[in-house]
């Protein structure tokens, strides 16, 4: 669905004609969207599935891929930034998109390539329908007691956290068979739990991410108004100034995947070096930071365009490097080498086995609602601030507010960070363990 999508954005630019072409581009859009949306939460789902988790040594493999899945990401995006962006400006759009399509075409073939000799796990049925059996079937038992039964199977270590629903592990022993509807196995019990776990872990996620979406927002518009020249004939687009933070996570992937798990190792003795509890919660930490460096440099700039009488000129360059942007983007960056990765990881990690796919979806909705709720952060404010005689955010940034912005952004990542140390203090990691609890408790 990708590959087609790309291939009719391609045939619309080379053949724009009238309205025609503008439905079939919207329609190629859409067609697009669609192909995303079954290739990105399922194609590193089906990858990690490749590593046996069994193994110490494969868990320490796995642990490393989501590190270089990261920075193939990242490699990707910095060469379509430099090249298609280019080829669009100086060549044509019909190549500009050609060359994207063509790209995916030869990666569709080589995943075909590699068929035969992919690891793939069992369908298990619908995971919804094996969360809501839990939930109906505890409140049908919610007066029985719970009691100890056989059966030696590998199951999910059972967990004193949310204790009703383990009444739906309940038999009553009055049915001939099984209906899941009203008992179900410790296993699918334990994984509903799983999946519950998550849940605060998701909203953390989500507040982690409305910092994010600043940079590709505010932070651009800054840059705009500062010196971009590099000599006397070269200026950088202001948006270029992202690429910074991309050039930190290339330096710091390898370095954290190599120098500091290692190190950490040895310390914890874990295969990851430090859980991913704390690799997240290091990674919202450096978020503050940024947010901290974002508004000291805003500041400065705002004191220069006031020293040199330009509060009322919006469109003019204040005499202030763009350069000074550089330590928030790259601090930045280092935020997304640890939240970023490890909010995937524990998103593929710690969700049932049959349900992993929906893990990476939920990865990616953390994103979208991110930015969604920056919308909403960004109203909220403009809302408050009229309110009190002043907006934050008008669109003439020299007398707008924006380091009292990025301040409030910083105290929400600080009221984030207190909140994840919260709800990592009671969370469990999934186990899996011999146990006499598959057949009915």
């Amino acid at each position: 669905m990708v590959k087609i999508g790309q291939g009719l954005i391609m045939l619309t630019v080379a053949a724009w004609k009238g309205r025609g072409g503008g439905v079939l581009f919207f329609a190629a859009l859409y067609v697009l969207s669609v192909g995303e949306g079954g290739h990105k939460p399922c194609i590193q789902t089906f990858a990690a599935d490749q590593f046996d988790s069994e193994t110490q040594e494969q868990k320490k493999r796995m642990s490393s891929f989501f590190n270089w899945w990261y920075l193939g990401i990242v490699v990707a995006a910095m060469i379509a930034t430099f090249l298609v962006i280019y080829l669009q400006d100086n060549v044509g759009w019909t190549l500009g998109f050609g060359l994207p399509a063509a790209v995916v075409a030869a990666a569709l073939l080589i995943f075909l390539a590699g068929s035969p000799t992919y690891r793939r796990e069992a369908p298990v049925g619908s995971p919804l329908t094996r969360i809501f059996q839990v939930v109906v079937a505890a409140s049908r038992n919610w007066r029985l007691t719970i009691e100890s039964g056989g059966g030696d199977h590998k199951t999910a270590g059972r967990t004193n956290q949310f204790r009703f629903l383990d009444k739906a592990a309940v038999n009553q022993g009055s049915e001939e068979g099984v209906n899941r509807w009203r008992v179900c196995s410790t296993n699918q019990v334990e994984e509903t739990k799983q999946i519950l776990r998550l849940l605060p872990v998701w909203l953390s996620g989500t507040i982690f991410f409305i910092s994010v979406a600043q940079l590709s927002t505010f932070f651009t518009k800054q840059a705009s108004t500062m010196v971009r020249s590099i000599g006397p004939h070269f200026q950088i687009p202001a948006a270029s100034v992202h690429v910074s933070s991309g050039l930190v996570i290339l330096l710091a992937v390898p370095a954290y995947d190599r120098l500091f798990v290692p190190l950490a190792r040895r310390i914890t003795g874990l295969p990851s070096g430090i859980t991913v509890l704390q690799r997240i919660g290091i990674g919202i930490f450096f978020s503050i930071i940024t947010m901290i460096l974002s508004a000291v440099v805003e500041e400065k700039r705002i004191r220069e365009a006031k020293e040199y009488h330009l509060l009322d000129s919006p469109t003019a360059t204040v005499p202030m490097s763009v350069w000074w942007l550089l330590p928030p983007f790259m601090v930045s960056g280092l935020a997304d080498v640890f939240s970023y990765v490890g909010l995937q990881e524990l998103f593929y990690d710690q969700m049932p086995e049959s349900m992993r796919s929906m893990g990476a979806a939920a990865f990616i909705s953390m994103q979208g609602f991110g930015n969604l709720a920056s919308s909403g952060v960004i109203s909220a404010v403009q809302l408050a601030s009229s309110r009190a005689g002043e907006e934050w955010l008008v669109d003439n940034l020299n007398r707008a507010h924006l380091n009292l912005f990025y301040w409030f952004l910083a105290a929400l990542g600080v009221l984030n960070l207190g909140y994840f140390i919260w709800v990592s203090s009671s969370f469990y990691y999934k186990q899996v363990q011999h146990e006499d609890v598959e057949s009915l408790c």
